[in-house]
């Protein structure tokens, strides 16, 4: 077996999931990646080592010669990693954006993943958009955040993994003398003819103005100037006051005093929902982040889309996980 100058202990981690199932779907599961990611990341550790470390058949999968011999390497490098975690006391605190202190995804999953991982100190950030705290990603001055995946630049994209969290069901704020606000729910046609507020001149949420913007498109609903920049809800409740413009958000969003927040339909639009981190990325937290996003997904339903449901179409194929 040739020696690689580097190997990338995440890689290691994946091949004993596999070893010790012997079977790839199943250790995609116990590591929450996709069967697609999992054997891409098996091919490329088979590369940097030349050899073949499973035989593979429509049946059954099993270790070869050089995946047995190096299976007890694999586990001694991650037990001395853990290790060496442990030698310098404790994990430093792994820092996670929420967006905004009022909705609710991020912060239930940074909640259960906090339970099961007391041992770590997973701290919450409100950075306010995903195209803002990716910059933060990329710089280590953020581990994870959570947003709309699609919208960010290709580039950004390229340099960040992401797990599909939530299909969250967009909503409208409306004061509460507006004339939708006595409606249970708000039809998009209703709309047509308002200036609906989607952050439009926010450099932090651009991917939320152009996800609106994409919604907006043929209907009859324009995009609301910029206004001055609220941070906070007493000050997000003065300018709308002020403005009296109703403003896009999704069916979670906290209400405020004199506002409704009432849930949009006919279609029902969505907002896809990513949990997003920097590529190779290794904090024993971040493992249970991502298991408390699975968990919640699978038990609250949250990637299953309503009937007449409406995502863009550049949001469709952003299913995948990325390393």
């Amino acid at each position: 077996m040739p020696a690689p100058k580097h190997l990338d202990t995440r890689l290691l981690r994946v091949f004993v999931a596999v070893a010790e199932e012997l079977h790839f779907t199943r250790a995609a599961a116990r590591l929450y990646l996709a069967q697609q990611a999992l054997s891409r990341d098996i091919r490329r550790l088979e590369r940097e080592l030349g050899v073949d470390l499973f035989v593979r058949s429509t049946r059954r999968v099993a270790l070869s010669a050089d995946g047995e011999r190096l299976l007890p390497y694999a586990r001694r490098v991650l037990a001395a990693q853990d290790e060496l975690f442990a030698a310098f006391g404790e994990v430093r605190p792994l820092l996670v954006d929420l967006n905004s202190p009022g909705l609710s995804t991020g912060r239930r999953v940074l909640h259960l993943a906090r339970e099961l991982a007391p041992e770590y100190e997973l701290m919450a950030r409100f950075e306010s958009g995903l195209a803002f705290a990716a910059a933060e990603l990329l710089a280590g001055r953020l581990d994870a955040s959570f947003g709309r995946f699609a919208g960010l630049d290709p580039v950004l994209r390229s340099q960040l993994g992401q797990q599909l969290v939530r299909y969250e069901p967009m909503a409208v704020v409306l004061p509460e003398d507006h004339r939708l606000a006595a409606l249970p729910e708000v039809p998009l046609v209703a709309l047509a003819g308002e200036a609906v507020y989607a952050g439009a001149g926010n450099p932090r949420t651009p991917e939320w103005t152009d996800l609106a913007r994409r919604l907006f498109a043929g209907r009859g609903i324009e995009i609301a100037p910029p206004a001055p920049l609220a941070v906070g809800d007493e000050e997000f409740q003065r300018i709308m006051a002020k403005t009296r413009t109703p403003v896009l958000a999704v069916v979670d969003f906290p209400a405020l005093p004199r506002t409704v927040v009432r849930p949009l339909v006919d279609p029902v639009p969505l907002s896809p929902v990513s949990l997003v981190w920097r590529r190779g990325l290794e904090h024993p937290g971040f493992n249970a982040l991502r298991r408390a996003a699975a968990r919640l997904a699978e038990e609250e339903g949250w990637l299953r889309k309503p009937v007449g449901y409406w995502i863009p179409a550049t949001d469709n194929n952003i299913i995948s996980v990325h390393k």
